[in-house]
């Protein structure tokens, strides 16, 4: 098997695939690997480092003879039958395909069999392949780095000869990975921690990490714990009465935040709103708030993707490139996960896409020219003429 590697052509995407000991891997695995020169650089990865492990330096054009083509993002504009090279026999990446159906769409029509690794289902055999897990801890931990930069005091309480410093107080809303991963790092660098999710089982996982767990009685507004999360344990879109009830519970906790940290996301649909406009007023001058969910609209009102946003002296942040920021350690995790599932789909070094395989079935987005996935089909149809996104976003 071919297996090439390409360099990310996103802006600010500084992450790499495979690393070079990911690439000693497959080469092992039996692979002949390309990669294209300076695929590695944004993670400070050098050419000589994967041609060491048995890779080819090659140019993008040379890419497109590969059997499987993986990339972090989509592959970039231009790539494909209408570029010098034919469209590989399988692409594997992060389509993110339940909210952009339409690049599930453009690989049918290249005849590209596309696997997304954002679709990894949560069973225990499919763990060491989870790329959003792994991208969900970095960004947890940058959106605390960030906010304790902006902040105008430090986190810890301190005892000093010109007196006290009182700790920040954090809040976190949404306790997945991200969330969880802001939470404990918060909690290191001294910080008083609040979690807030709407999972009732989020509840113990908030406090096994050191934090106060905000529990807001939703039962009148219509809520209820079954209908809280989905079968693959994701928060579910909740009712417009329960949504502005939890508003108005949620906004004196706000309120009383130095940073508010928000990470809640629903797979295929848009960011909740958790923090208006009106909670953020009411927060202190120089307090911070860090929203890790702006490409779908946003946790916060105020929120603009990469963009600054000051309300009256609160500090609104939205930025899109967090795990791209650690490229060095997120690269390293990704490729981790991208192997696991190379050596999953090509068990004996070819490609074996098997229809009774639980994993490949959960993965499998576009084959034999068709969207085969239902749940990608699905929001091809609901949103039908939607253009498609730039390419290799």
């Amino acid at each position: 098997m071919r297996l090439g590697l390409l360099r990310e052509s996103a802006p600010s995407e500084n992450r790499v695939a495979l690393v070079p000991d990911g690439v000693e891997t497959m080469v092992q695995h039996g692979c002949d690997v390309l990669v294209e020169r300076g695929a590695g650089s944004g993670a400070g990865i050098d050419d000589g480092s994967y041609s060491r492990v048995g890779a080819s330096i090659v140019d993008a054009t040379e890419i497109g003879s590969a059997d499987v083509i993986v990339s972090v993002r989509d592959l970039p504009a231009g790539f494909g039958p209408d570029s010098a090279a034919d469209p590989a026999l399988a692409f594997v990446g992060v389509l993110d395909p339940l909210w952009m159906p339409q690049r599930a769409q453009r690989h049918a029509a290249d005849g590209t069999s596309a696997f997304s690794m954002d679709l990894v289902p949560r069973i225990t055999r499919a763990q060491t392949m989870d790329v959003l897990s792994s991208m969900g801890t970095v960004a947890g931990y940058e959106s605390v780095l960030l906010a304790a930069s902006r902040l105008p005091q430090m986190f810890p309480l301190m005892m000093t000869a010109a007196g006290t410093l009182a700790p920040a107080r954090v809040l976190v809303l949404g306790a997945g990975v991200a969330g969880l991963q802001a939470i404990a790092t918060s909690r290191r660098l001294g910080a008083v921690v609040e979690g807030y999710d709407v999972r009732p089982a989020a509840v113990e996982q908030i406090r096994s990490m050191g934090a106060r767990a905000v529990e807001l009685d939703l039962a009148e507004a219509g809520a209820g714990a079954a209908g809280a999360e989905d079968a693959g344990g994701y928060a579910r879109a909740q009712s417009d009465d329960v949504a502005s009830r939890q508003q108005e519970l949620l906004a004196p906790y706000v309120a009383g935040s130095d940073v508010v940290i928000t990470t809640a996301a629903i797979p295929g649909r848009a960011s909740p709103l958790l923090v208006t406009a009106e909670m953020v007023d009411a927060m202190a001058p120089g307090s911070v708030v860090i929203d890790l969910a702006s490409e779908r609209g946003g946790n916060c009102a105020l929120s603009q993707s990469d963009v600054e946003v000051d309300r009256d002296g609160v500090t609104v942040l939205a930025p899109t490139d967090l795990v791209s920021r650690c490229a060095r350690h997120a690269s390293q995790m990704f490729s981790r996960n991208l192997v696991e599932f190379l050596c999953h789909l090509a068990p004996d070094g070819e490609i074996d896409i098997r229809a009774d395989d639980e994993i490949l079935a959960a993965m499998l987005v576009a084959h034999g020219g068709d969207v085969v996935h239902s749940g990608v089909a699905a929001a091809l149809d609901s949103r039908g003429g939607t253009p498609e996104p730039a390419a290799g976003g």
